[in-house]
């Protein structure tokens, strides 16, 4: 699972040229599947048309490149209109409003989640007055180029953890509330990992410092802080 800012920017490498062919410039969104089908590509020397990756030809997503496996992965997206249509529909996902078919707004759109292996969007950190919930894919009726329309009972689907899109039947306990079992699995897995970029409170302040060996106490305070700070963590730790 990524995040898309975890996507963008990163360089493109060719594994049998052993180069890079450029780097991410968009993640191309597919509304009817609720996928990312492409990704565009920003090179220097490609400046009159627009070129692309199909995500079918992605090798991997890791934390330092996407990896293809050659030069002739790129497409040029005005030899494929259906391609093109895409990047022309300029569906974005983050930023936008999120409401029910019956026009009841829900709040926007902070981030998304996409799997690496099949590029669908599984999920949205979706941002609710003060707080931060996790809204899952399946509710999601229509991407549109500013707003997400969902079902009515969506809020009741909403999660804590985007960790529990790939697992939602550790979300909660019975009363509704994080499990003290979830809890401290939480804390068994981030526990001794190393952060690769500083991580930010809702306010903008440096929570915990790039370089910095999480601990139990880290652990605990960023589950006080809510799910955008968790998944701050969750993201961005190495061994």
């Amino acid at each position: 699972m990524r995040t898309s800012a975890q996507i963008l920017g990163l360089p493109i490498i060719s594994i049998k040229e052993g180069q890079e062919i450029g780097t991410v410039k968009s993640l191309v969104i597919n509304p009817e599947k609720g996928s990312v089908d492409f990704l565009t590509i920003e090179h220097e020397e490609w400046q009159v048309s627009v070129k692309a990756i199909p995500f079918k030809k992605v090798i991997g997503i890791g934390e330092y490149a996407v990896t293809v496996e050659s030069e002739r992965s790129v497409i040029d997206l005005n030899e494929i209109p259906i391609a093109n249509q895409l990047v022309n529909k300029k569906i974005k996902i983050t930023d936008a409003k999120v409401m029910t078919r019956k026009g009841e707004l829900l709040g926007a759109v902070n981030e998304f989640f996409t799997d690496e292996e099949n590029g669908m969007v599984i999920g949205m950190l979706m941002k609710q007055k003060e707080n931060e919930f996790v809204l899952p894919s399946e509710t999601v009726l229509t991407f549109g180029k500013d707003i997400l329309i969902v079902t009515e009972d969506a809020a009741s689907h909403f999660l804590t953890n985007p960790l529990h899109l790939i697992h939602p039947e550790e979300e909660s306990d019975e009363s509704g509330t994080i499990s003290h079992e979830l809890r401290e699995k939480q804390i068994e897995l981030l526990q001794g990992k190393v952060l690769q970029k500083d991580i930010l409170d809702k306010a903008g302040n440096v929570l915990f410092t790039e370089g910095s060996v999480l601990t139990e106490e880290d652990i605990k305070r960023a589950q006080q802080e809510g799910p955008g700070v968790l998944v701050g963590l969750s993201m961005n730790v190495g061994a």
